[in-house]
């Protein structure tokens, strides 16, 4: 039979979240700078659920980081405000599943 608290100790080991956590605020960096170079142009964009959708994932870090390197979406405040409220949130939930609980 199948030991599912062994299954999630094994996938959720400390290098592969370090490296799930890399990778998600790449991909949060790189679509403020896709969205900006595309408002530019006058494109399709990223729908803002999106943006807000990789930083909710753990993306916070490279969302803001985009948004103020690229001067994108700065003067919106559900962005300026938002983004870092997350982060923090989610630091503050890390803290206390991790240590406290």
């Amino acid at each position: 039979m199948l030991d599912y608290k062994l299954l999630l100790e094994a996938i959720f080991t400390p290098k592969n979240i370090i490296i799930y956590l890399i990778v998600i605020n790449l991909l949060a960096f790189a679509a403020m700078w896709w969205d900006k170079r595309r408002a530019q142009k006058g494109e399709w964009r990223i729908s803002e659920a999106g943006l807000f959708t990789l930083v909710l994932l753990g993306g916070g870090i490279g969302g803001i980081a985009g948004m103020y390197i690229f001067r994108h979406k700065t003067k919106k405040l559900k962005f300026t405000i938002g983004f870092p409220t997350i982060l923090i949130t989610e630091i503050v939930l890390a803290i206390y599943f991790c240590f406290i609980k």
